[in-house]
């Protein structure tokens, strides 16, 4: 993994020496999809010194027609060679501020460096391990019937050996991460069949947040190469475990570099910081999931059962609870790990309100409810049953909660809040007015 380079002539030589001749200046928009432009080399100076200017009402959700004109300000610590392309070709990710030099309020990136510099005031760092569960299919779809369900790429189940095909498309991304500064911790075959899992190391979160896009990115564009197709779509398909995208957080005292949510003296191992920091995830949970778990789809895999969550509960040994706690092997590494959101969401605006809310948590004493070690389900008795808040079942009612939590709300913003609410409210209506195979074939003839 090479240094990040710290200068615009120190990323110019950088540059040269790899023999790149346009790079690709980009960002995400509200739903997190990647935008950007391309510059030739010989540009790039004037890029890295005045910023690019482009028109932002051409990008749905990023800018009113009042306020159109936006500038890409690149962050050259996120320089990278892009691996799977045959010419030299380098991306970095960019910043976007208004023409005044004021941070753009609907940027993703911009939004999570708020939340990151209100932690810092108050002495802490945000850091993320992340888990990110993805489906491989196959992209021909083996002469499956158009409409019909993605064929996986293999049968195989946890922790099993990969096919060659995955190994290969797995082994590259290893690699292609590595060259863009990224470490893995593991890869390894999930519970479904052609599900896989690739672990990103411990990171602060604007850089986690970073991986996840690079990782998506990388994923897909190799798996086509291969005649492969990726799939971070939470839910893809019926009867199968869904694919989850699992925070391991912690927060860092700034001042001495020590893992504040460990006390060793304390229940779970948890400080009082942890505790309050959990609490605050909790009540804002159902809010969160309108940003966490964004797609339609992300509730048939909020149902419960296969290891996802469907209440607000807490545990260590259920895998099954919004947020767990997992054993640590070393003093002063404890993590809390929330489990609600899946690879389909916007990580910026997901490590922004996880964080919110967990502040919040401490900054009003929240207490830690009593942990549930198992999930509740119909057959369980009414006093477990009720021990614990469901979670939303569809994305409407994860919006109605979004739209009554001040603090999520504010964590992400107005901008971005009236964006989001705007595609999800028409992700939804199109959801319901769509007449599926499952309706034709039960009630065509019958009803």
């Amino acid at each position: 993994m090479q240094q990040a380079p710290q200068a615009p002539d120190d990323l110019l030589d950088r540059i040269r020496e790899a023999g790149v001749d346009i790079v690709h200046l980009q960002f995400t928009d509200v739903l997190g999809a990647i935008k950007g432009l391309t510059v030739p080399v010989e540009r790039l100076r004037g890029c890295l010194e005045g910023g690019v200017w482009f028109d932002g009402s051409s990008v749905e959700g990023m800018a009113r027609l009042a306020e159109s004109d936006l500038y890409l300000r690149p962050d050259l610590s996120t320089f990278a060679v892009l691996p799977w392309k045959p010419a030299p070709t380098a991306r970095l990710l960019c910043d976007l501020y208004l023409p005044d030099g004021s941070r753009f309020p609907a940027d993703p990136r911009g939004v999570l460096k708020t939340a990151l510099d209100e932690a810092a005031v108050l002495g802490f760092d945000y850091r993320v391990g992340c888990e990110v569960e993805f489906f491989v299919f196959a992209n021909d779809r083996n002469g499956t019937v158009p409409g019909g369900p993605p064929v996986p790429v293999d049968g195989r189940g946890y922790f099993e050996e990969p096919s060659p095909r995955v190994e290969s498309l797995c082994r590259a991304t290893v690699r292609g991460l590595a060259d863009f500064g990224f470490d893995v911790e593991a890869v390894h075959h999930e519970v479904a069949p052609g599900q896989h899992e690739i672990d990103l190391a411990d990171l602060g979160a604007l850089q986690a947040a970073d991986a996840i896009v690079a990782l998506k990115w990388m994923l897909r564009a190799m798996a086509r190469q291969e005649g492969l197709l990726v799939s971070f779509m939470p839910k893809p398909l019926a009867g199968v475990s869904g694919s989850g995208l699992h925070l391991q957080q912690s927060l860092v005292d700034r001042a001495n570099d020590t893992n504040v949510f460990s006390d060793p003296t304390g229940g779970y191992g948890l400080s009082a910081i942890a505790g309050h920091f959990i609490a605050g995830q909790l009540v804002h949970a159902r809010a969160m999931c309108a940003v966490i778990a964004p797609l339609v789809n992300s509730y048939k895999r909020l149902m419960g059962g296969a290891e996802a969550p469907c209440e607000v509960s807490w545990a260590r040994v259920s895998r099954g609870a919004l947020i767990r706690v997992p054993e640590v092997w070393s003093r002063g590494s404890t993590r809390v790990e929330l489990r609600a959101a899946d690879p389909s969401c916007n990580p910026y605006l997901a490590l922004a309100v996880a964080l919110k809310s967990g502040l919040d948590g401490i900054a009003n004493g929240l207490p830690l409810p009593e942990p549930l070690e198992e999930a509740a389900s119909p057959s369980d008795s009414d006093e477990v049953t009720t021990a614990a808040n469901p979670l939303r079942k569809t994305l409407e009612e994860a919006l109605e909660e979004l739209e009554w939590n001040p603090v999520v709300r504010a964590a992400i913003g107005q901008p971005i809040y009236e964006r989001l609410l705007t595609a999800k409210e028409q992700e939804a209506a199109a959801f319901r007015e769509h007449i599926s195979a499952w309706e034709l074939a039960h009630y065509l003839e019958s009803a």
